[in-house]
């Protein structure tokens, strides 16, 4: 990141969708509407994205729908600084209408949006997509 901005870490963004803290979840759901409107700034990591996505579908038993329909406005919010934040889009689309993984469908999108759709892998998730071809090593 090029300015100096604070980080924010995944479970603020957990807390902010489960509702589920008396003292945590107000302040996380202030702080989105602060990101929203541009009064404040903050940036995060794909990792952090990555997290989220786990910990709503394992912990708090969101669907692959649901998660996506939570997390892609927050991610999209204009103080929430993501490189390749564009990508998201993309990802989530992977994860609501295939059954790979999370991390697979990041790795997908991640190659799509390259010069070259290969994908060296023994994965053979990778073949339900026909936008890449996965290669053997």
């Amino acid at each position: 990141m090029t300015e100096a901005l604070p980080f924010l870490d995944t479970n603020v963004l957990v807390r902010h969708l489960a509702g589920d803290h008396p003292e945590q979840s107000p302040r996380c759901r202030a702080l989105v509407v602060d990101l929203e409107t541009g009064s404040r700034s903050a940036w995060t990591s794909h990792l952090v994205v990555a997290e989220a996505v786990y910990v709503l579908v394992r912990i708090y038993g969101f669907g692959r729908q649901q998660a996506a329909v939570a997390l892609l406005p927050l991610i999209e919010l204009s103080g929430l600084k993501i490189p390749r934040k564009r990508l998201f889009r993309r990802v989530f689309e992977l994860f609501t209408t295939t059954p790979l993984t999370y991390p697979d469908c990041y790795h997908a999108a991640l190659v799509e949006r390259s010069g070259d759709r290969r994908v060296i892998s023994f994965d053979q998730g990778f073949d339900r997509l026909s936008t890449l071809k996965r290669i053997g090593p």
